[in-house]
């Protein structure tokens, strides 16, 4: 049987990979978007999926660092970097490749928390490392969301 940190890796794992109970994980999400595709903003307002999938990549590193014991306040880029005006499919495909090594990183640390580690307070929050662990998981299929309605106005 799993323990506590070891399902909350599968459930990051099956956010980004696939065989997750709700629909499509990330990976599904962004399989066929175009490079022009993901830094096109079809919806006024809104983000493109390119600065979706940073500031996915930029919060899993945050959360990452915070579960390591440090105070990060956001991603160093920033909340909702910017997409460049254009962009080649080798930059897209490089973007893709950093936002899922930072989530394997993620996935590796929490399935490595004790469950001491998970009752630990983070970075003075007001809840316990377990409360964030499940809270990015829920962020990224928030995001992916956004990403599937992207792709149909895209």
């Amino acid at each position: 049987m799993k323990n506590e940190s070891e399902r909350i890796a599968d459930q990051l794992k099956r956010a980004f990979d696939g065989e997750a109970w709700h629909g499509p994980s990330l990976r599904e999400a962004l399989e066929g978007v175009t490079a022009a595709q993901a830094v096109a903003k079809p919806i006024p307002g809104a983000h493109s999926i390119w600065e979706i999938v940073r500031h996915i990549a930029g919060w899993d590193g945050v959360v990452a660092r915070r579960l390591g014991g440090e105070a990060v306040s956001e991603p160093p880029e920033g909340d909702f970097p910017p997409a460049p005006a254009a962009a080649s499919e080798a930059e897209w495909a490089a973007l893709i490749a950093r936002a899922f090594a930072a989530h394997d990183r993620l996935v590796a640390q929490v399935a490595a928390l004790t469950e001491t580690d998970l009752r630990r307070r983070i970075d003075e929050k007001p809840y316990p490392a377990w409360f964030m662990a499940h809270g990015i998981v829920g962020h990224a299929l928030y995001h992916v969301g956004q990403i599937v309605l992207l792709k149909k106005v895209c």
